[in-house]
């Protein structure tokens, strides 16, 4: 894949003096996601107003409720067909071989989500450090409005796919101990434990998965942790993994910032089980922890199914 020895993330000081030099696309991918008011309550909405109100001078907002997510899906924010990637790049009006880097409102896991989307296509990215907050501190220009006119791309994309995802089953065999590897949420300790109020159908966690917050290994300024920290950190959850570390939050979006931590600091083999609780907990039969209790063995059918 192209990039490899690039890091994931830029800075604001270098966003600055790679948009003074042109030929980068800025994308807006954020979506604000109000914490849970009850168990099962779930209100995504666009970022769009708050890109009108103050963005990157020359980015544009690329709306995660419906571009670069599968329109057709039955779960939110499922990973693109090829397809639909393909069209969604060139309505976006990013020309094949532009740099791209991606940013958000918040604490950068809206960015790492498409940034994941782009690297499992094959497709050079990289995420704004601390996103807008970030370049509103060190004092850069903003603007504000939407007068900005794109064009749809002149080269038609080709991408591929590389394999970054995991599916239920293959989770439920890591789960179960059939398989090797590593099951990593990627939430909050408090909703892994099943104290805090859920987005989805039950609380808790996975069984036999460990946790490393996403929010975890970003500063108080919502950027990452020097790499020494977040390996650290990661040690102290993956100490002697084998196989493939897959991380699940509750749609599939904080685990991206997760990956992205990951993958900055050397992890090799870094999957992101797309469907998370969103897709788990709405089946009845498959088990959740909550603290330390176990509901049940997953049952064999589950690990089999497609």
């Amino acid at each position: 894949m192209a990039g490899e020895t690039a890091s994931p993330l830029v800075s604001a000081v270098e966003l600055d003096a790679m948009l003074r030099e042109g030929g980068v696309a800025v994308l807006d991918a954020t979506v604000h996601f109000p914490p849970a008011r009850f168990d099962g309550d779930y209100r995504p909405e666009s970022g769009y107003g708050g890109w009108v109100s103050s963005h990157i001078p020359g980015s544009r907002h690329v709306d995660l409720l419906d571009v670069f997510s599968e329109r057709e899906a039955a779960l939110h924010f499922t990973r693109p067909s090829t397809e639909q990637l393909v069209s969604d790049l060139q309505s976006s009006g990013i020309e094949p071989g532009a740099t791209i880097v991606i940013y958000d409102q918040g604490s950068t896991t809206w960015a790492s989500r498409l940034w994941w989307v782009f690297r499992n296509a094959g497709i050079e990215a990289r995420v704004l450090d601390g996103g807008l907050a970030e370049w509103t501190r060190r004092g850069f220009a903003l603007a504000s409005g939407d007068d900005e006119t794109h064009t749809s791309a002149s080269t038609r994309w080709s991408v591929t796919d590389l394999g970054l995802w995991v599916d239920l089953p293959r989770v439920a065999s890591l789960s179960s101990g059939r398989e090797a590897g590593t099951l990593v949420c990627a939430l909050a300790p408090e909703q892994y434990e099943g104290t805090e109020k859920t987005r989805y159908s039950r609380r808790g966690h996975i069984p036999s998965s460990v946790n490393l917050s996403a929010k975890s290994l970003l500063d108080s300024d919502s950027r990452m942790l020097p790499v020494e920290e977040v390996l650290s950190k990661s040690a102290d959850v993956l100490p002697t993994a084998t196989g493939p570390v897959v991380i699940y939050c509750g749609g599939g979006v904080s685990a991206c910032l997760t990956a992205l931590a990951l993958i900055r600091s050397g992890h090799a083999d870094v999957k992101v089980y797309d469907g998370s609780l969103e897709e788990w907990t709405a089946d009845p039969v498959l088990p959740m922890v909550v603290g330390s209790e176990s509901e049940s063995a997953i049952p064999d059918d589950r690990c089999q199914r497609s």
